[in-house]
């Protein structure tokens, strides 16, 4: 692949889907933690029903996900993911003048609507549409230029807080996603369909023949991503609160939840470049494997700095890995035709177990204890990894 045709060609659409991702993760998804407390405090509004927007987003999103899927196999990610960044932009605008709690959850529900047709669903979807059945290699490249996003947003949300306040915040972020992301997706984006599901030369050997896109080899994989997806949106909201009641200071506590996200890059670079011939059913199974083998450390040695670190780490890994698994699972086993509408009726069941988790895991937290909740999130993952390892790919695949 010459520099001109990762430019001009095909893979064009990485690049801009990799500065894309960045600004709508970073716009939409992030900011919220930081966020959320303020325009509490500045309502006069409980914590838990500000949050409660965020989490309805999130519902939203899952509504509506199939739909945005279908959307973009039928006209594409250029005009779809654009239509999505502009609502993200209305939704933060509106979230900015919203006073009354009616006002507040609209624009949440509007974010929502974005969420489905700006984040890694739909450039999953898009990259299927663009490339077909060689989208894999395309999703891990950009998922590796995903991975920034935290690590881009969470400073800048930060800085601008500080300088122009939450609403100033949610005026830059919006402009970015009406004046940057929106012309980037229609006129920066490939525009072209996959000529023929062809692999990629060099990768794993996909099976002519498909699974049908329905019955027990769907259900199984739909179920076993959201039974994953249960595990980093209850983590995310709570380990570091339990790294601190388990007596780490919270210096130390931030400091090994840094280690997710370089740990989610380096295992996404392993992927690329050592994981080609691996059936990403098999990435799939070992990553899930290996969170669960980072819950026994857990159970075995107790909590300790040492213990947190080597969990944070192997938990950012397998989160790495299966965030491609994602994208590439459905593609091996059901094929590039239908591919958006796919990982839309996918993503719809993730997404609403996301919204559910941290309500979920708060409520077993103060009706039980941590390790009620561990338990709990190690059960999801082991449903996740029973559901994959149950599943049954064509026989070529094998």
């Amino acid at each position: 692949m010459s520099f001109h045709d990762l430019i001009t060609g095909p893979w064009g659409a990485v690049l801009v889907l990799g500065v894309t991702q960045i600004l709508a993760w970073g716009a939409i998804f992030y900011p919220p933690v930081l966020t959320v407390p303020l325009i509490a405090a500045d309502r006069g509004w409980t914590m838990s029903f500000a949050m409660g927007g965020f989490s309805l987003a999130l519902l939203c999103a899952g509504i509506v996900s199939s739909r945005v899927g279908f959307l973009i196999d039928r006209y594409g990610g250029h005009r779809v993911m654009a239509i999505g960044a502009l609502i993200g932009a209305l939704g933060l605008v509106a979230l900015v003048h919203a006073h009354d709690r009616i006002a507040y959850v609209s624009a949440w529900a509007l974010i929502g609507v974005a969420t489905a047709a700006s984040l890694y669903d739909a450039a999953f979807s898009t990259l299927g549409r663009i490339f077909g059945m060689a989208a894999r290699r395309p999703i891990t490249a950009l998922t590796l230029a995903g991975g920034l996003a935290s690590t881009v947003s969470w400073p800048c949300t930060h800085f601008l807080i500080a300088n122009v306040g939450w609403q100033g915040t949610y005026f830059v972020y919006a402009a970015l996603l009406a004046a940057v992301a929106a012309p980037l997706y229609a006129f920066a984006l490939p525009r072209a369909r996959a000529a023929a599901a062809l692999p990629e030369p060099g990768a794993a050997k996909l099976p002519i023949a498909v699974l049908a896109p329905k019955g027990r080899s769907f259900i199984l994989v739909a179920a076993s991503f959201a039974a994953y997806a249960f595990v980093p949106s209850g983590l995310s909201a709570h380990l570091l609160a339990i790294f601190g009641r388990a007596g780490i200071d919270p210096a130390t506590a931030v400091s090994i939840g840094a280690l997710f996200g370089p740990s989610q890059v380096t295992a996404r670079i392993g992927e690329f470049l050592l994981a080609r011939r691996l059936h990403p059913l098999a990435v799939a199974r070992i990553a899930v494997g290996t969170l669960l083998f980072a819950f026994g450390l857990y159970a075995l040695f107790g909590v300790s700095v040492f213990i947190a670190a080597m969990f944070m780490i192997l938990f950012g890994a397998a989160n790495g890995l299966v965030t491609i698994a994602r994208g590439a699972v459905p593609l091996a086993l059901f094929g590039a035709k239908g591919y958006g509408h796919i990982m839309g009726r996918i993503g719809s069941a993730s997404l609403i177990m996301q919204a559910i988790a941290p309500f979920a895991l708060a409520f077993a937290v103060e009706r039980g204890s941590d390790a009620t909740l561990l338990v709990i999130v190690a059960g999801f993952a082991m449903l996740s990894f029973i559901g994959l390892a149950a599943i049954r790919p064509p026989a070529t695949n094998c």
